[in-house]
């Protein structure tokens, strides 16, 4: 099932990102492309096959789990500041660009590579599993490890949460408004994979669920804003919120 989840996740990246292509060629919203592709991106660094493949070509440490947690940095970054701009959330891209906003991006990215030089890394691990199966004290890091990554992505979704209710909520175009409740959905997952650190062993699938059903919902909420945006242009109506996007 994890499996399914994962590849399952990766094609639908793969197929939205790949769709952008030619607009991006044109200069066209290359912005949403950029958040696209890091998507796919971090999706393909998180499955076992590809992890291994990339961090042994880097030395075998896991440092291609690092670039992983980065990669997603700027990919919840860029999706912020699209989502922020695209709902006319002020008050949300002033807690993802403002001083609050950079320094939990800041403890984030320090408490991240921080707890990954502590760490016994050797030996390439999609999910640092080997690693957490090391000993004790690897074990524990790994958790910290985890919630550091989990740190930044859970606080500029939540900070656009209450945007997302609002665009659900509104008169907008049904896309629009199924748009903003997928994403909403995705915050939600993202936040409940801050739980990971105390969800036992036999629930451990619960995990990928999160993360997994987080990435998919806020991909395909993308996916259908550019998808009403074409259909409104196509159709030649004006629709203030989505000339934004």
């Amino acid at each position: 099932m994890i499996g399914i989840l994962q590849w399952t996740t990766l094609a639908v990246c793969g197929v939205v990102t790949l769709a952008r292509i030619p607009s991006a060629l044109r200069g066209e919203n290359r912005s949403l492309f950029s958040i696209f592709a890091l998507a796919t991106l971090a999706i393909l660094l998180s499955i076992d096959g590809p992890y291994l493949v990339v961090d042994r070509a880097l030395g075998g440490l896991n440092i291609a789990n690092l670039v992983l947690r980065f990669v997603i940095f700027a990919a919840i970054f860029f999706l912020g500041l699209r989502v922020a701009r695209g709902f006319s959330a002020d008050d949300a891209l002033r807690l993802i660009t403002g001083p609050i906003g950079i320094g939990v991006a800041a403890a984030a990215s320090a408490a991240v590579v921080a707890v990954f030089l502590l760490m016994d890394t050797s030996g390439s691990s999609a999910g640092m599993t080997g690693i957490f199966a090391k000993d004790p004290r690897n074990a524990a890091l790994v958790e910290y490890y985890g919630a550091a990554g989990r740190l930044y992505p859970a606080y500029v979704t939540a900070a656009l949460f209450p945007a997302m209710l609002r665009t659900f909520r509104s008169r907008f175009p049904a896309l629009v408004r199924s748009s903003a409740a997928l994403m909403a959905l995705g915050t939600v997952g993202i936040c409940l994979s801050l739980l990971s650190p105390v969800i036992p062993p036999s629930l451990g699938i619960l995990r990928y669920v999160f993360n997994y059903t987080a990435a998919l919902c806020l991909i395909l909420g993308l996916a259908l804003i550019w998808l009403a945006k074409v259909l409104a242009q196509r159709a030649q109506k004006k629709q203030s919120v989505l000339t934004r996007w």
